[in-house]
């Protein structure tokens, strides 16, 4: 239960930070879209924090701890193979059209590969500190 918490917490926390960032100073959304979009992902972070953190798991389980490069490359193939297909989804479910989704996710993928690692990092640090770490 407490890595549930920890898990689902993490990707709150990182993700609506960086996500408003992005929607606020790089895409230049008002606030209020970006409040209100944060809201709307609430509950697929919600649903997908924990399920991440055991994917990841079973990525980083097949490396040395010390293999820092290695573990930066599962870190973005374990993202990249689990959010793509999220975000996928989350764009079908809002109604988008395929070539949308196509443009949308491959503007979103360099940003994918760029927070991979960084989120990958907090969310073994909070499970440290927990005392939950895998």
């Amino acid at each position: 239960m407490k890595r549930l918490i920890v898990d689902t917490s993490v990707t709150i926390l990182f993700f609506t930070v960086v996500a408003s960032f992005t929607e606020l100073v790089i895409a230049g959304m008002p606030l209020e879209t970006v409040l209100l979009t944060r809201l709307v992902m609430m509950p697929v972070m919600i649903l997908t924090g924990r399920p991440y953190g055991l994917y990841r798991d079973w990525w980083m389980m097949r490396v040395p701890p010390g293999s820092t490069n290695m573990r930066t490359i599962l870190d973005i193939i374990a993202f990249l193979s689990f959010q793509v297909p999220v975000y996928v989804a989350t764009l079908l479910f809002a109604g988008a059209q395929w070539s949308a989704i196509v443009t949308a996710v491959s503007s979103a993928l360099l940003l994918m590969v760029l927070v991979s690692r960084p989120f990958g990092l907090v969310l073994d640090f909070a499970r440290r500190k927990a005392g939950v770490a895998v």
